[in-house]
């Protein structure tokens, strides 16, 4: 059976990222190339909706985004379809985060992400430089921007709505004893838990991934699975990746990812590899 690509679902760090956190005007104009021969262009990201725009070229536009790893979903400024997180497990996390001293981001819908003022110090702290040689570069400058320009520091957790918690340690005994917190408070309160690093952890609604909110976009333009194509690079797009019919991984993506794909790019994020392949498999 022959299957034509009618969509692509483009992961962001790590895949039209660079470990600048730049994506570049080729990558951009490659997608308007694309879209104009009529094949649907979405991004599929850990990241949430509203930072998106500080990281793309000016004009850069898709058909759709599934943000904070199948949380939500936007067509233009329009929700199509948003998960949020019980408010029960928002109060708890973050006051086990504040127990265990881990650097946590929560995303609310619409608005700057938060962290408790009383936490800022220790936060702080896990950003020192030097940088560990294990943290990627492109994780470790997000932080230091997060934390001198994107959190909005309150006395108070406010608001109801919330997509997703991102937690950072620079040691990984530090991180690997915080996922092993967030399993046993699985046991009481459902919730999936993602990670994009060695150094890093999100949390979402229970059984919500990027595959589920492919699944909800390709519904919403009519498509399926089998009209889909998707890159990536790193544990969180493996739902995703293993869903569509046509699953890229990153030169430089984890050995895990390029398991389970069906190609590999011939150059990495920071050679635009998605640029390449792209042009290759569809303009040339």
């Amino acid at each position: 059976m022959e299957y034509t690509t009618k969509a692509i679902f483009l992961d962001m760090d790590g895949t039209i990222l660079n470990h600048q956190n730049r994506v570049s005007v080729r990558t951009k104009e490659i997608i308007d190339k694309l879209r104009e021969k009529g094949i649907l262009v979405f991004i599929a990201t850990g990241r949430a909706y509203e930072e998106i725009e500080g990281l793309v070229p000016p004009g850069f536009q898709v058909d759709g985004v599934v943000a904070s790893n199948g949380m939500a979903g936007y067509v233009g400024e329009k929700i199509v379809f948003k998960h949020t997180l019980p408010l029960n497990l928002v109060e708890k996390v973050v006051q086990m985060a504040e127990e265990h001293k881990v650097y946590y981001e929560l995303f609310p819908y619409g608005a700057p992400r938060i962290a408790l003022k009383q936490d800022q110090a220790f936060m702080e702290a896990e950003i020192e430089d030097p940088k560990p040689e294990s943290v990627g570069i492109n994780e470790w400058l997000e932080r230091k921007k997060a934390i001198t320009e994107g959190i909005d520091w309150k006395d108070d957790i406010t608001g109801k709505e919330f997509s997703k918690f991102y937690f950072f340690a620079r040691t990984k005994d530090h991180i690997n004893s915080w996922k092993k917190e967030l399993e046993q408070l699985q046991k009481e309160i459902e919730f999936t838990m993602s990670v994009s690093s060695e150094h890093n952890a999100e949390v979402m609604v229970a059984n919500v991934d990027k595959a589920t909110g492919v699944q909800q976009m390709l519904k919403h333009f009519g498509l399926s699975i089998n009209d889909a194509l998707a890159i990536g690079d790193s544990d969180n797009d493996l739902p995703m990746l293993k869903l569509v019919h046509q699953a890229v991984a990153m030169k430089n993506a984890t050995d895990r990812v390029k398991k389970i794909t069906d190609e590999v790019t011939n150059f990495t994020c920071d050679e635009d590899g998605v640029y390449y392949y792209l042009k290759e498999k569809f303009l040339v």
